[in-house]
């Protein structure tokens, strides 16, 4: 089964609207885990307008699934993740100004760099992934640049099967095939919903994870908590004859 991880980034949003505390970050990642969510992710951005450094500390121990962080790789953003050591580490080419993830890495553009960070991650025992397209040399870069894992960038396929074009879902199953050959592990996220993730995750093979977030929570202001992260799951569970 896919592992489904909720990312909070909406909740303290909506927290940083009012201001003061409600509603808890905290509370709802811990509320998300005891229904089932077999992870939590954040994205931390430089202006702190969602996720606050206080958030990913006072996540760290409440996070007692897998914790992954995301974000753009400067200096502060990987001395942040060094101090906190989550399990995961999801490194997305945001520039610090933008609104959200919007493209995978260029791997072969910035190869030395992304090598160098990842090499840092490593030393501190951090399973890495890379944002990428389903462009198999940029796969195959990123393979060689050390990274454990590769996130496939999902809004083209989000688009397009809105579009009535389900077969926009091949060029993803084609690269994680490639990606799961050449060793890499394969997470998948962006605009993914309840709408579309069943035939993404029945033509995907490998597919060890995603990452949910505004469309998780916006679920769950009509269904709960519970009922959305329960019809997640649903979608992600496949007969055993359908896994690779």
């Amino acid at each position: 089964m896919t592992r489904l991880s909720v990312n909070v980034n909406k909740i303290a949003t909506l927290r940083n609207a009012r201001g003061g505390s409600a509603p808890s970050v905290v509370e709802a990642a811990t509320r998300l885990q005891s229904f089932g969510a077999q992870g939590i992710t954040i994205h931390p951005r430089p202006d702190q307008r969602h996720i606050t450094t206080a958030d990913v500390l006072d996540l760290r121990p409440v996070v007692t699934t897998e914790f992954n962080i995301e974000g753009y790789p400067s200096d502060a953003f990987i001395q942040l993740v060094c101090g906190i050591q989550p399990e995961q580490v999801t490194l997305v080419p945001d520039p610090p100004d933008a609104l959200t993830s919007n493209a995978g890495w260029d791997v072969i553009r910035h190869k030395s760099r992304l090598t160098e960070v990842l090499a840092v991650f490593r030393e501190y025992g951090i399973r890495t992934s890379l944002f990428t397209s389903t462009d198999l040399k940029q796969i195959e870069a990123a393979s060689g640049a050390g990274t454990d894992r590769i996130e496939l960038y999902t809004e083209p396929y989000a688009l397009a099967y809105h579009a009535k074009e389900p077969e926009a879902v091949l060029p993803f199953s084609r690269a994680a095939t490639f990606a799961h050959g050449i060793g890499l592990g394969v997470n998948a996220g962006h605009d993914l919903n309840l709408h579309n993730l069943r035939h993404f995750s029945e033509h995907v093979p490998y597919l060890e994870e995603v990452s949910i977030g505004h469309a998780l929570i916006s679920d769950a202001l009509y269904l709960g908590l519970e009922k959305a992260v329960a019809a997640y799951l649903a979608c992600l569970t496949l007969d055993p004859l359908q896994k690779p």
